[in-house]
């Protein structure tokens, strides 16, 4: 275990006095750096060699003062020498080392003075050797100390996951797999680890008794490494009095991390220099947050989409717990700091809470909740040093403790994986108090462990893993996984939860966790999930919060759509919600909403949060497929099921004309959504009324008309092979027969407003695209306008970001109730001026004349008259001030709307009459 930082700077007081005066490099080179070594601690001779034989470039040859390999390198001259030139002749030593060798660190010194250089970060001290005491911290490498800066970001957790990826691959390829690679790669994980952080002493003893102590050729290593973890699940008193020193010095670390015997592995020169390059990485700077990449890295892609592993980033894991308990806690310390009493009480009761993530993966979220916990720890027992309370034995006034903290994995790797991150998080916060307070310790040998369960957490019993009332949070971020992309397992486990009642199997799998959490949470117990923005849209939601609120359960706290990004390569983004929620109510609720996607989110208070995640009133939107009375309905177009042989492009168009001009006739305009917005043109054949008579003069016609038929012959569907009897016919024929409004069914989230457009009959609207027959330009203006807008983004499902428009949206939305025929006639006008300005550009697609970045301002400006216009309809008196506003207000008109329909359909009943 490494010295105290008070030793080591008593060490270094009495090192810098002994020492003054000495000028020659050859009296006392040697000694100085051996006695250097003892500031800290450390033998050298278990670290490194004097005068270390290398080769230079140019075929010269060198020796190293002294040389402790991947850690440092030391270059010694005489008093008054030009340090920067000794700096460039150990550089030069670099050309003749092993990868795995190369220093992070070279001190140069002519015993007057000392130079440190870190290659990694590019820092340099200089200072006399008679100041050392003073800059002692800048040597903690040496004794095993850190700084403990952790960055997700930081290229060496890359580095770190893609070289265990290497050696993974490496063990499997050549048979070693299964139950017995998972442990061993965990296991190399926390002695990596553990060789960089002072757990093992001196820092990369690891690391040299792979070198010295096992074969070039990996032939024993295996058998070694076996040996090895062995001696680190032995007491001391317990091995062997002629144990090799270096095995021997190796601490009792315990936890049952190394107790279950395994395979012995057998590896070759590739692998052993594979296992060295990872001992090369300064693993001090990894944050065990990052094993969850780790472990993606090692899985194919197969196995990552069946088991929803993702790796998350730190940046958003904060924005689930931060509400959920952190800032909470926070504000307490603030309140209490002052006060010895309350911050004693304060200090017991993080010690009574208890964390759990039914579908942990790799730990991420319980690590990072970890670390931030012991944060404020911390900050606990620095106020309690500025009041004169703190002991001169730091450890014992630690009490947080992994065991606060438990987790299901249906995988039995990340399961391990989660629990040795949480070991390494302990420990990198023991080693930041232990450089606050000036007392390094480890809690080696481990005696308290998370509660890690390996098992289906919607098949099993919760109650297995913790009891709801010593409960304090659940947390995670279950499985993304659409119904349609579940295994037979996941199917069976979906209905475990769900059942098969009405249309839960649509829901998504991550529904599943909600509704166990909203059934197992007890009392105070508040969950939090990360989700697929489906959850708060459209029917989910609905189907989703109904069964949860009738529960008890309500929204504390939720992040709106937002992308959510993962730190492993090769993973696409995700569009989440983060939903808070418990069956208690707490009165300060706040949702976090995003401009866009990719904005920072922008904390807004809220009375409410209802299942769309908006402050207004809990209604659930049924998925209606019936428009309410007086509106025209707006459906799906007309699908040809042809085999590409009824729709024509522009070419094939002109070309089928100039083979049969006859044809001309029945050709007709054929609009989806792409071709709406896009500018596009395409065709179809719309044979519908075409007699037999001139059908039969048209043969390459007729020839199109047979290829529909064959191909309906082949199709899977029995109704559309029925159809083949009806080949010159779409299959669904929802022609209108008068003017029509279109809207397409997705368009992207960057458009302040989805384009609407008006058609005569002639064109054939496809069942790409949404259309309401006899819709007028007053229907249009209330679909093209804000008020309609912010309804549509808030309960429309999404595609990605891009907003999914359906029926449902149309079929819910409250509509302007009895709008004055002035009212009317102004949104009719004001709609018109929006096509007028777009008929302005003829040259322009919809695309581009709603491109937030290219919109003409004509058009713009139409556009907030006609917003003016619709919100003067609903309320003549309210000034609206911005979608949240309209939201809530069209929330509350719903239910108003929907109460008075219900109020009228219950039957009057009738009076008695006295007999």
């Amino acid at each position: 275990m490494p010295l105290s930082w008070n030793d080591i700077r008593a060490n270094a007081t009495q090192f810098a006095h002994d020492w003054a005066g000495e000028t020659d490099e050859r009296a006392g080179a040697q000694e100085f750096w051996i006695e250097f070594f003892k500031v800290f601690g450390i033998q050298r001779r278990r670290v490194g060699a004097f005068e270390k034989h290398v080769e230079k470039l140019g075929d010269k040859k060198g020796f190293i003062d002294f040389f402790w390999p991947g850690m440092l390198i030391v270059e010694h001259k005489s008093a008054g020498k030009d340090l920067e030139k000794a700096m460039g002749q150990a550089l030069d030593y670099f050309h003749g080392l092993k990868d795995s060798e190369v220093p992070r660190y070279v001190i140069v010194s002519d015993f007057a003075r000392l130079r440190l250089y870190d290659l990694e970060t590019g820092d340099g001290h200089t200072f006399d050797t008679a100041e050392l005491p003073k800059h002692i911290k800048h040597f903690g490498f040496i004794a095993g100390y850190r700084e403990q800066v952790l960055r997700a970001e930081d290229p060496v957790n890359v580095k770190a996951a893609e070289r265990m990826g290497k050696l993974h691959d490496a063990l499997k390829a050549a048979g070693y797999e299964g139950h017995d690679l998972e442990m061993l790669l965990v296991r190399l994980l926390f002695c990596l680890f553990a060789d960089d952080t002072g757990i093992f002493q001196p820092a990369q003893s690891f690391q040299l008794w792979i070198e010295e102590r096992t074969a070039d050729d990996g032939s024993d290593l295996g058998a070694q490494l076996n040996h090895a973890f062995q001696i680190l699940d032995t007491h001391h008193a317990k091995r062997s009095k002629t144990l090799d020193e270096q095995l021997a010095d190796f601490p009792y670390v315990n936890g049952d991390l190394f107790r279950e015997p395994i395979r012995i592995a057998s590896f070759n020169r590739a692998m052993r220099d594979a296992l060295l390059d990872a001992c090369a990485l300064d693993w001090s700077r990894i944050s065990p947050a990052v094993f969850g990449a780790m472990f993606q890295s090692i899985m194919d892609a197969t196995a990552r989409r069946n088991l929803g592993a993702h790796y998350t980033s730190e940046q958003n894991i904060l924005k689930l717990i931060k509400p959920l308990f952190l800032d909470e806690l926070w504000a307490e310390f603030e309140r209490v700091k002052r006060n010895r009493n309350k911050l004693f009480e304060f200090h017991k009761k993080l010690r009574t809470l208890t964390f759990f993530d039914p579908a942990c993966g790799c730990g991420n979220f319980l690590v990072v909740a970890y670390r931030e916990l012991r944060l404020l720890e911390l900050e606990i027992l620095r106020a309690s040093a500025k009041d004169g309370q703190l002991a001169l034995d730091i450890e014992s006034l630690i009490t947080l403790d992994v065991d606060q903290f438990y987790g299901i994995e249906i995988e039995e790797f990340p399961a391990r994986i989660a629990e040795v991150a949480l070991w390494l998080t302990d420990h990198q916060m023991n080693l930041k108090i232990g450089e606050e307070f000036g007392n390094y310790f480890a809690r080696i040998p481990i005696e308290s462990s998370p509660h890690i369960h390996h098992g289906n957490a919607l098949t099993m019993d919760w109650t297995g893993v913790i009891a709801p009332e010593r409960l304090s949070y659940i947390m995670g971020n279950p499985p993304f996984i659409g119904h349609q992309w579940r295994t037979a397992d996941q199917v069976a486990s979906h209905r475990a939860v769900w059942g098969e009642r009405g249309r839960v199997g649509r829901l998504d799998f991550v529904t599943c966790w909600f509704k166990k959490a909203a059934e197992f949470a007890f009392g105070d117990t508040c969950t939090a999930f990360v989700s697929t923005n489906s959850v708060a849209q459209g029917e989910q939601a609905a189907i989703l919060w109904q069964e949860l609120m009738s529960r008890g359960v309500r929204i504390q706290f939720a992040h709106r759509t937002f992308q959510w990004r993962n730190e492993a390569r090769g993973i696409a983004a995700v569009h989440c919600v983060i939903i808070g929620f418990a069956s208690n109510d707490r009165s300060s609720k706040v949702i976090y909403d995003y401009p866009t996607a990719n904005s920072d989110p922008l904390a807004v208070p809220a009375k409410q949060i209802n299942p769309y995640l908006v402050d207004a009133p809990s209604v659930f939107l049924p998925s209606r497929s019936s428009t309410p009375p007086g509106l025209p309905q707006l459906i799906k177009g007309s699908q040809p099921t042809d085999g590409g042989n009824l729709v024509l492009s522009e070419s094939e168009r002109h070309e089928l004309i100039c083979q049969c001009p006859g044809s001309e006739k029945w050709i007709r305009p054929y609009i989806g959504g792409r071709e709406f917005l896009q500018g596009l043109l395409r065709y179809c054949l719309w044979l519908k009324e075409c007699p037999p008579d001139q059908l039969k003069l048209m043969p390459e016609v007729l020839e199109r008309v047979e290829k529909v038929r064959k191909a309906r012959l082949e199709s899977p569907t029995a109704s559309v092979r029925e159809f083949a009897n009806f080949p010159s016919l779409f299959t669904q024929d929802r022609q209108p027969q008068k003017q029509f409004m279109l809207l397409p069914e997705v368009s992207s989230a960057g458009r302040r407003y989805i384009p609407i457009g008006l058609k005569s009959p002639e064109t054939v609207p496809s069942n790409q695209i949404l259309f309401a027959a006899g819709a007028s330009e007053f229907h249009v203006g209330v679909i093209s306008s804000s008020m309609h807008m912010a309804w549509m983004r808030t309960v429309a499902g999404r595609l990605k970001s891009d907003y999914r428009y359906s029926a449902a949206v149309y079929n819910n939305f409250p509509w302007p109730q009895n709008p004055t025929p002035a009212a009317k006639a102004k949104i009719e006008t004001c709609a018109q001026a929006v096509l007028d300005a777009r008929a302005e550009f003829p040259d322009a697609t919809l695309a581009d004349l709603y491109n937030p970045l290219t919109m003409p301002p004509v058009l713009l400006k139409a556009h907030k008259a006609l917003d003016k216009a619709v919100d003067a309809a609903y309320a003549p008196r309210r000034k609206f001030t911005g979608d949240a506003d309209r939201v809530a207000f069209l929330f509350e008109e719903y239910e108003r709307i929907t109460s008075a329909l219900t109020a009228e359909a219950k039957p009057k009943k009738k009076r008695k009459t006295k007999q």
